[in-house]
């Protein structure tokens, strides 16, 4: 009975843990796309309200989103770790 408790444990903290990662990406992704509203395309592109440029601007903040969602979600995970080295 105790061995199932503790994949119970390990279970219930990994599927918090994917929710916070989830969490994370998504709050990324719309500060990305927030950031890069105050980007000026018009300069680099011909026709910076078409479909294409915006587009362009969902592509650059889901990337940019998601390398900082896994550098902060990468640090927590390292973090959380050290508590174990010690």
């Amino acid at each position: 009975m105790g061995e199932t408790d503790k994949w119970s444990e390990v279970a219930q903290y990994a599927s918090l843990m994917n929710m916070a990662s989830i969490a994370v990406y998504i709050l990324c992704i719309g500060l990305a796309w927030w950031s890069l509203q105050a980007f000026r395309f018009d300069v680099l592109l011909r026709r910076p309200k078409g479909a294409q440029a915006i587009m362009l601007q969902i592509l650059l903040s889901i990337g940019l989103g998601q390398l900082v969602a896994g550098f902060f979600i990468q640090y927590l995970g390292l973090s959380m770790s050290f508590s174990k080295m010690f």
